[in-house]
């Protein structure tokens, strides 16, 4: 996502927000979060449970937390069949028609393959697989990182070369605007899916050993790596070839497409970049399936593999209006002229919920009516590792949360404005 936002949003100035929004937002509330789901070792309803004082009410942002999982997956799964599409095209070397808009467009592709992301992804959790792709997936994520590194390196050979690298890295300070910082906080919770409870679930599983500031310190850097090494390929390629920076979601598949059919051998390149993106996507669709599968079987005595069975028909049914949003439903447009279903279910999560719930977390944390700076302090710095510094209690507490809810608020207005 990180690529065309940025070329939505003006090039290097988004580059910088962004970043020190990562700094400044990201990594705070990502290790709060870290650090509730370490404590309570629950799913997100339960770990308010655990942690708040009898009669307080932090616990029903768990359930907030819950759809916003399920809002996430309603879109993101449809991205994921997306991605496996384009690997499937690119393996059997059907590429010379392939594009972004004739794919969405067909709703038989864009059920089929949301379909398969589900069933798979499910599959996976139902025979507890999970342990396996984990290790494949960090050769996956390591020899992804590689390849990209070799496309930046060949995307600065082209003869667009300079004038995309300077679009991308260096800021018109001119186009920094409201909805530019509003864009880059978005982004910059959404990239690291904090607010809603992942983070937290993905905490409950890091050992007393580690500090939390040095994890979420790692996890944002090489977040930002791949992010920025993307945008290295990417624009050199569309100033090169003639394609609109401003693209929207088109740019990853489209520009990729394109860089991959004027390279040698580019059907195998595009094959396995488009293999380790697989793998990407599923990294998260099935923590995040197993954030739902938790959240029920925190609630319920029902067998794990009916609970499986349900999720998978009831996922399909949710994401089928994101999948039908550029065909069947192409009339529907909910953020006006222009907009799919698809950008709805997007405004959700990046623009309210996650910049909410990361206010939640924030204030549970820091106030003494919620779980308390002591207790977030000696669960964050229990381990070896980066220390989480007590001297900023202030700004965790008070100013934290008014950059966020500022930048939230300006983001309604900006779209009202309109």
């Amino acid at each position: 996502k990180f690529p065309w936002m940025c070329g939505q949003y003006g090039g290097g100035g988004f580059v910088l927000i962004y970043i020190l929004c990562l700094l400044l937002l990201g990594l705070p509330v990502m290790t709060m979060e870290f650090a509730v789901g370490r404590a309570a070792q629950a799913s997100p309803i339960h770990m308010y449970q655990k942690l708040e004082r009898k009669g307080q009410k932090w616990h029903l942002h768990g359930y907030v937390a819950f759809f916003g999982n399920i809002a996430l997956m309603a879109f993101y799964t449809v991205v994921t069949g997306w991605i496996i599409y384009y690997f499937v095209k690119f393996l059997t070397g059907q590429t010379e028609n392939l594009g972004f808009v004739t794919m969405i467009t067909n709703p038989g592709v864009n059920v089929t393959y949301l379909a398969v992301t589900v069933i798979v992804a499910f599959g996976i959790l139902c025979f507890n697989l999970q342990g396996g792709l984990e290790r494949i997936t960090k050769y996956m994520m390591t020899l992804l990182m590689v390849l990209m590194v070799v496309l930046a390196i060949h995307s600065a050979t082209l003869s667009g070369a300079a004038e995309g690298l300077k679009f991308y890295l260096v800021p018109d300070f001119s186009k920094i605007t409201g909805p530019v910082i509003v864009g880059a906080m978005n982004q910059a919770f959404f990239t690291l899916s904090v607010g809603m409870g992942s983070m937290a679930i993905f905490g409950s599983y890091v050992g007393k050993e580690r500090s939390l500031l040095g994890e979420s310190a790692n996890v944002i850097v090489l977040d930002t790596f791949v992010a920025i090494v993307a945008g290295l390929i990417m624009f050199p390629a569309c100033y090169t070839y003639g394609l609109e920076v401003n693209a929207g979601p088109s740019l990853l598949f489209d520009t990729m497409a394109t860089v991959f059919n004027h390279m040698a051998g580019g059907r195998w390149w595009g094959t396995l970049f488009f293999l380790f993106m697989c793998f990407a996507a599923f990294s998260t669709v099935i923590g995040v399936f197993q954030n739902l599968i938790t959240f029920w079987t925190d609630m319920t005595d029902a067998p794990r593999k009916k609970i499986v069975a349900y999720h998978i028909v009831a996922l399909i049914v949710l994401c089928l209006p994101c999948a039908l949003g550029y065909n069947v439903l192409s009339g529907l447009q909910p953020l006006g002229e222009g907009t799919a279903i698809l950008d709805l279910e997007d405004f959700l999560v990046s623009n309210n919920i996650l910049p909410l719930g990361s206010i939640v977390y924030v204030l549970f944390c820091a106030c003494k009516n919620g779980w308390g700076w002591e207790n977030f302090m000696d669960e964050a710095n229990a381990g070896e590792g980066l220390k989480f510094p007590n001297g900023i209690r202030l700004y965790v507490k008070y100013i934290l949360p008014l950059i966020i809810l500022f930048v939230f608020v300006m983001g309604y207005l900006s779209m009202f404005s309109k």
